[in-house]
């Protein structure tokens, strides 16, 4: 297995992330993988750094209100995922004397957490031999290990897949990331750039020929990609910027200009108090959640 060659190139030549230095705890790493989701990293760095120095540990930010919460997540997107923080946290607090588990298990328990943060948080955070499986790890398995595109949504049998291939000499860790890595900035999956692979001598898609993905696999990649512009999501995000940036509760018709069709404006306006991103108060009005 490609072991030794993959971790050496990690060592030279992987990114400084704000979150890749010894000083970071395991609340650091929970917050960087959960900011980072479906987010790009040099927008999840500035404000990973801002909310630590802000909230360095679960306790202190678990005192935090939701508003404040919201405020500073900022145009991170997917705010759901920041409420989900704040009740990690205060679980962190009630249930593990604010200290974020090691345990995958416990970990899994904690609100917002799944099977990739779980794990991510034990192998980065503890050094826990333990398969990290994202979509770039998914990606240079299928290609280097089973000499194929990546197709299909993910499953529970590519943990067992990837567990396979971990080294059991205590350098797993360092491996997982270095696969994460490698997916991110060299087999990425429209374009990858095989010349400055460090295993492509030993890459099974190389040794193949390089296929091509079939055509239903990337007819079903293009339906997987999400569009942003036009869409509730792009609204709802529209909406929040109003409210974060209001310190009092703001009439309607602040929101009605951030978006002509009334009835989207209205679906994305609602959906958000549904999912407890914004609040009416008696007169009308809308908010934050306090």
């Amino acid at each position: 297995m490609f072991h030794p060659q993959l971790i050496s190139w990690f060592e030279t030549t992987s990114r400084p992330l704000a979150w890749r230095t010894p000083e970071t705890d395991a609340w650091g790493i929970l917050l960087s993988e959960v900011m980072s989701q479906q987010t790009p990293v040099a927008r999840v760095e500035p404000i990973w750094q801002q909310w630590l120095a802000r909230w360095p540990n679960p306790k202190a930010f678990a005192e935090a209100s939701p508003d404040e919460v919201l405020r500073a997540w900022g145009k991170l997107g997917y705010p759901r995922r920041a409420l989900r923080l704040l009740g990690c946290a205060q679980q962190i607090v009630e249930l593990h004397q604010s200290r974020v588990p090691d345990n995958v298990d416990e970990l899994l328990k904690l609100p917002g957490i799944g099977d990739y943060t779980a794990r991510a948080v034990a192998c980065f955070a503890y050094g826990q031999n333990v398969p990290v499986v994202d979509t770039n790890v998914r990606r240079v398995y299928r290609r280097a290990v089973e000499g194929q595109y990546l197709a299909g949504t993910a499953s529970k049998s590519e943990l067992t897949k990837v567990a396979a291939i971990l080294p059991g000499d205590g350098s797993g860790p360092q491996f997982s990331a270095a696969l994460m890595e490698l997916g991110a900035v060299v087999c990425t999956a429209t374009a990858p750039k095989c010349k400055a692979c460090p295993i492509a001598q030993e890459c099974a898609w190389q040794q193949a020929g390089c296929p091509a993905p079939h055509a239903d696999e990337v007819a079903a990649a293009k339906r997987r990609v999400q569009k942003f512009a036009g869409t509730d999501r792009q609204v709802r995000g529209l909406i929040m910027d109003v409210l974060r940036g209001a310190e009092s509760p703001v009439e309607i018709s602040a929101i009605d200009v951030v978006w002509p069709d009334p009835a989207q404006r209205s679906r994305a306006l609602y959906s958000l108090i549904n999912d407890g991103l914004a609040e009416q108060d008696e007169q009308g009005r809308f908010h934050l959640p306090c």
